[in-house]
């Protein structure tokens, strides 16, 4: 039977992290404190046809799926047990889907170290099983940094990938040991200058905007071309070490091609620090932007051929990344309980309602609106989309919703966005859905 960790599985992609990577910020990090803690938390002896762990994940209970049961059949399984008072909406994280990526990455981008963005989900599972596999951390904020670093992480296994940060916030960076950051003001700099003198810098830069990524960063962050050598000779002046460049394409960048022209502006800048006299820079930053499909594999190409390209006799480059969709989307799936339902018919839509019906009543289907909490007007999931009629006490399925998904949720009207329960499951690689 299929186990969580097998012998060929995930423990030996652990273990073999320092030849994966290339080169490492942190070469203990990526094999040494990941080897201690997966075993311990993850690994499985048997798994029936759905099997509680002991263990589980920091507290939560793991379930083993077999060959033949998939994502959904536990779904199902799980709303067939719940108690009928609670009909509250959950979601199942698939540690499977996890994994896997995690060894597409290694494979498709070898010399890309990944940075979880963890503003995409913060899921204490979530970044748990990635610290256990060797990632390491995207944080924007202070309360990002400690919910890594609760969990064992080793500060050196951090970058605080926010360019306008609170001066309390770079403080406690400081006090933590969490010494990269990035920066595209003077402003930034006079900060770090007062608060966190020892942290190294990586300047982050405006890119194109012909991404199509479905949300552009570069609107509000980035250093434009002709402000690089100000905001260089500004760190320099200051006795700050710029040690690299950032950038980030847009989280889902659509255009695998934009990491190409971003990464020819980012050694432009190297080159600039060069003549400047000062220190080598040695940190690429390319950011996230990535998702799993089929896009992931034109944009390692890319990336990679990006790198070769303009990089190719730099022996000392650590090339890094800030994945967040890329990890978390698909691994979860969200199913949410019908409450009420109300229908709109469109009378006008083909003519009279009536005759649709009586000539086409084998293929007719209704044009369904789907809300979420009922008491916000505005709460619309689904606006005229094709599905069979519901009754009052279904369950909707929702797959891929794990990115921006409870990291954007609020709790309008007392409708706990936070309190929804995650499920955790490890589907077997030819099972899953």
């Amino acid at each position: 039977m299929p186990t969580l960790v097998t012998n060929g599985g995930a423990r030996n992609f652990i273990e073999s992290g320092q030849k994966i990577y290339r080169k490492t910020l942190q070469p203990k990090s990526l094999a040494k404190s990941a080897g201690n803690a997966f075993p311990a938390e993850f690994t499985q002896k048997s798994a029936g046809k759905a099997k509680n762990s002991s263990n589980g994940v920091k507290g939560k209970k793991l379930t083993t799926l077999s060959l033949e049961i998939t994502i959904s059949d536990f779904i199902q399984s799980v709303i067939k047990t719940k108690p009928a008072e609670n009909d509250s909406p959950f979601s199942v994280l698939d540690l499977r889907v996890v994994i896997d990526l995690m060894n597409k990455w290694a494979i498709k981008l070898p010399t890309v170290e990944p940075f979880y963005a963890v503003k995409c989900n913060s899921n204490i599972s979530l970044v748990g099983v990635l610290a256990s596999l060797g990632s390491n951390f995207d944080c924007a904020s202070r309360a990002e940094i400690e919910s890594v670093l609760s969990l064992g992480v080793s500060p050196d296994r951090i970058i605080y990938a926010n360019p306008c940060k609170s001066e309390l916030h770079i403080e406690y960076a400081a006090s933590v040991g969490v010494n990269l950051t990035t920066f595209d003001s003077v402003g930034e700099v006079e900060k770090i200058k007062k608060w966190h003198p020892k942290c190294e810098l990586l300047l982050r830069i405006k890119t194109d905007e012909g991404s199509g990524a479905r949300a552009s960063l570069s609107v509000k962050y980035g250093a434009l071309h002709n402000e690089v050598l100000e905001l260089l000779k500004a760190a320099d002046v200051a006795g700050l070490k710029v040690t690299g460049v950032s950038f980030h394409i847009g989280s889902g960048g659509a255009d695998a091609k934009a990491y190409h022209g971003s990464i020819l502006l980012d050694k432009e800048v190297f080159e600039t620090a060069t003549r400047l006299g000062m220190p080598k820079m040695k940190i690429l930053d390319i950011g996230g932007g990535f998702t799993s499909g089929s896009n992931f594999d034109e944009a390692a190409l890319n990336v990679n051929d990006a790198i070769k390209t303009h990089f190719e006799n730099d022996e000392d480059l650590v090339v890094i990344g800030e994945p967040g969709r890329y990890f978390s989307e698909t691994a979860f799936t969200l199913a949410t309980k019908i409450i009420g339902k109300r229908l709109f018919p469109h009378a006008s839509h083909l003519g009279l309602v009536q005759n649709l019906i009586m000539l086409h009543a084998k293929i007719l289907k209704l044009t369904l609106q789907q809300f979420l909490d009922p008491l916000d007007a505005i709460d619309t999931v689904l606006k005229e989309y094709m599905l069979p009629e519901l009754e009052v006490n279904d369950w909707l399925v929702f797959p891929n919703m794990g990115a921006y998904t409870t990291s954007s949720g609020t709790n309008f009207n007392g409708f706990c966005s936070t309190a929804k329960d995650i499920y955790l499951a490890c589907s077997s690689s030819v099972g899953q859905e």
